[in-house]
């Protein structure tokens, strides 16, 4: 049997080691944030056959309403117009005064520049909204045996991602921004090391963004702090 050791007996090399491991710890709490960033990593499933991620196309029906709208009404008007000249009725008071602006103004004058430049904005906006997918709200998805194209909404993924992080151990509370590429995380720790509570965090989010199974992966932005003191 072993004999107890008592107030004056010496410590053993392991307890004083831990002792010492508990008051550098203690001595580390002082640390105010800790950082990192990450790659995104490749996935070993591909969308389709070359390999190309494809955004879904919006429908963009606001916008195409309003400009089918605009050009059915100023294309009735003229064409009605042009019917009463044709029935020996005068032509429309905007028609006769848009002749005679562009008969006497000359091309410098400043309301036909601006009048020509925004017409020449709105003309190339067209062009964009009809060259570009839109609905960047939505990040495509790995195909299934099925070849089905889904999505998962930006805010969703940041949800899903933001509960997995508030069950890594020692955070407070967290903020997780979800972009094409990209997520940012940050987060508050009230105990544990700073830089623990990270590659906890870092391990459990990549996990997290894994199982999303989305077709590209996202990059990891991680930012960890201490809760702001008050008074």
């Amino acid at each position: 049997m072993s004999e107890p050791v008592g107030e004056g007996s010496e410590r053993t090399p392991e307890a004083s080691g831990a002792h010492g491991a508990v008051r550098a710890d203690l001595l580390e709490l002082d640390q105010s944030a800790s950082a990192a960033r990450y790659e995104p990593r490749p996935t070993l499933e591909r969308d389709d056959g070359d390999g190309r991620t494809r955004r879904f196309w919006s429908w963009r029906r606001i916008p195409a309403a309003v400009v089918a709208a605009v050009l059915l009404g100023a294309a009735a008007l003229t064409l009605y117009d042009v019917a009463a000249v044709r029935a020996d009725h005068p032509a429309m008071y905007w028609r006769r005064w848009l002749a005679d602006q562009l008969a006497t103004d000359p091309l410098d004058n400043t309301w036909v520049l601006v009048g020509s430049g925004v017409a020449a904005v709105v003309g190339l906006w067209l062009i964009v909204l009809a060259l570009t997918p839109g609905l960047r709200q939505v990040l495509p998805m790995r195909r299934g045996p099925t070849r089905v194209r889904a999505g998962l909404d930006r805010d969703a993924a940041a949800l899903t991602l933001r509960d997995r992080a508030l069950e890594v151990s020692g955070v407070q509370s967290v903020r997780v921004r979800a972009r094409r590429s990209k997520v940012r995380v940050r987060a508050v720790s009230h105990f544990r090391e700073l830089d623990d509570v990270r590659a906890d965090l870092d391990t459990a989010l990549a996990v997290g963004i894994g199982d999303l199974g989305l077709a590209k992966p996202l990059a990891l932005s991680v930012h960890v702090r201490r809760p702001t003191k008050k008074g």
